[in-house]
């Protein structure tokens, strides 16, 4: 049975998702305002988030924000009755999956809550390994062997979501969208310059490659044969 923690402050629209996801097998626990929402979402134990944007006590952003600092990574659906584009992107750079405009259809809700909990679910561990390289995830440093390795924050998430998928072919589309949280592919060569950046960081000139090229595919992070 998945669990679901609701955040809405809304009693007819709580009343009304709770109900359908009960329906449906779901475990699902409600708080009415940010404050009890975050000290709900802190605990850590829902297997999806759904997070009104406009709560009283804590915005909605700032607890996505301040959960995704501490190294909590349940799904998050964001809620918000704010449709345009640059709202839209503010929920999914706030640390938001998905964002979903009110009023909304209750089973548009279920089929977006059901995509979520089908993505693969990420190591939890706080160290991440792939051969010679090392990610601590607490200390928010890396190293390869016992070379330290100085990165970016955006350098840092692009090689930590590559070390949780390693031997697995990353597209351009995929990093766009869970790393620079966009849900459209601009035209632009962003992923290919900090991934150029970080090979040459990762990559020493007497090291055997890990992060290789897949020409017209995107990219894959391995271990040295």
């Amino acid at each position: 049975m998945s669990r679901v923690l609701l955040i809405e402050d809304d009693r007819q629209t709580a009343d009304e998702i709770v109900a359908e996801l009960v329906d449906r097998g779901f475990q699902v626990e409600w708080a009415a305002t940010g404050i009890e929402g975050l000290d709900k979402a802190r605990i850590g134990d829902a297997d999806v988030m759904i997070v009104d944007r406009l709560l009283p006590g804590i915005d909605g952003l700032t607890i996505i924000e301040v959960v995704r600092q501490e190294h909590i990574r349940t799904p998050v659906l964001v809620l918000s009755a704010l449709g345009a584009v640059d709202d839209r992107v503010r929920g999914l750079r706030a640390g938001g999956d998905d964002y979903l405009t009110k009023p909304f259809a209750i089973l548009e809700l279920i089929a977006r809550i059901e995509a979520l909990l089908r993505r693969p679910s990420e190591n939890r561990d706080t160290m991440l390994r792939v051969g010679p390289l090392e990610l601590d995830l607490i200390s928010r440093t890396a190293k390869r062997g016992d070379r330290p390795i100085d990165l970016l924050p955006r350098e840092f998430r692009l090689l930590e979501y590559m070390m949780r998928r390693k031997d697995q072919l990353l597209t351009r589309a995929m990093l766009f969208e869970e790393v620079w949280s966009y849900k459209f592919v601009p035209q632009s060569n962003l992923v290919d310059v900090h991934m150029g950046r970080l090979r040459r960081k990762v990559d020493g000139s007497d090291e055997q490659p890990m992060i290789h090229s897949v020409r017209g595919e995107g990219f894959v992070l391995r271990a040295p044969a």
